[in-house]
């Protein structure tokens, strides 16, 4: 876990992480969310729907970049206080996604920061991309 406290910040600041999706990530997101969406619990009904197979919960993958900010940038000294996510291709099961981020805006009066961040798949498709606002601690 990273430990950038807000005077450790700066635009610019980037970091990254990569994880791979599982059925049983897929198993527990549903367990949680109760989202039986027949996309993402039915391979027959998916490629009905023209899906190359299972469509994975675009929250679960929206919950990497919460991983994101928590663990990586800034990452301890961290509160999510809002994002905006943009989804534009679908994740499946067994897609290893690369999550980044990189400050792109620091408030000092609320101490604040804003990160942009993407995730790409294997093939280098970006799938989804956010802006994050974070409130960063100096302990």
């Amino acid at each position: 876990m990273n430990k950038y406290k807000f005077s450790d910040t700066r635009i610019g600041l980037e970091e990254s992480f990569e994880v791979k999706i599982d059925v049983s990530k897929m198993d527990k997101f549903l367990d949680i969310s109760n989202d039986i969406n027949p996309l993402h619990i039915d391979r027959e009904y998916a490629k009905e729907k023209g899906f190359i197979d299972r469509v994975v919960y675009g929250l679960l993958t929206s919950s990497f970049y919460s991983t994101l900010v928590g663990v990586y940038l800034p990452g301890k000294y961290c509160i999510l206080q809002g994002i905006d996510i943009q989804f534009s291709k679908p994740v499946y099961i067994d897609d290893t996604l690369k999550v980044s981020g990189k400050i792109t805006y620091i408030n000092e009066a609320y101490k604040q920061i804003e990160i942009k961040a993407i995730i790409i798949n294997q093939e280098n498709q970006k799938v989804s991309k956010a802006t994050i606002k974070v409130g960063v601690m100096d302990e």
